[in-house]
């Protein structure tokens, strides 16, 4: 019996080190696949449609809307963003285990539509190593950090409804954490129902036939 793969949204603060933490797992480990959102935004140099991206018009992105083939989506700054159903979908029933990393609302909805989907929230130990890693980007004012601290504060309220917390203190650590998790989640009784019927016949099978 092919296993089929589970779908895990991935949240958290900016500056708690959700992209690296994403590139790492999937250069350590090949059972996982990241979701590529659809957009309306124009391309960047260098992106590549079905890449970094599947680019849409308007039209097109507003007609997934009415069929219902996207699993989640939200409009920033005049654009579209959201996950396509079928692919998504596609890569489930090929074994993959499918990552998104969404905020918060996004994470949500997706529970809605798939109550079976694993919610990972990454935060660091403490906010003051979250502010302190912000800082050491070297990227933003003093302003924008404040605004992303604001803003964590918000997220933060959102957290309980999560299934697992996931501390990135030590990145290596931190990573091996997440895949475990992932891992023992396939061995969840709720999701090896299949299984648990074929046992419980054959066991039934083998005491008729004695």
């Amino acid at each position: 019996m092919k296993k089929k793969g589970i779908l895990i949204v991935v949240s958290g603060f900016s500056g708690a080190g959700k992209g690296t933490l994403m590139k790492e797992l999937l250069q350590n480990y090949d059972n996982y696949a990241l979701s590529i959102s659809a957009t309306t935004r124009n391309p960047r140099e260098g992106e590549t449609d079905g890449k970094e991206y599947f680019f849409k018009t308007v039209e097109e992105f507003e007609k997934m809307i009415a069929q219902d083939a996207l699993i989640e989506y939200a409009k920033y700054v005049n654009n579209y963003y959201g996950t396509p159903r079928a692919y998504v979908e596609e890569q489930l029933e090929a074994g993959k285990d499918v990552i998104l990393e969404i905020e918060i609302q996004g994470a949500l909805k997706v529970k809605e539509k798939f109550p079976k989907t694993l919610l990972l929230f990454v935060t660091p130990p403490d906010a003051d190593t979250l502010k302190n890693r912000l800082v050491g980007r070297g990227t933003e004012t003093m302003d924008v950090i404040e605004s992303r601290m604001h803003r964590a504060a918000e997220e933060a309220e959102g957290m309980e409804a999560y299934d697992y917390l996931v501390i990135n203190d030590d990145l290596a650590a931190c990573v091996k954490e997440m895949h475990e998790i992932i891992q023992g989640e396939h061995r969840r009784v709720s999701r090896n129902t299949e299984l648990v019927e074929q046992i419980k016949t054959q066991l039934k099978d083998y005491v008729k036939g004695e």
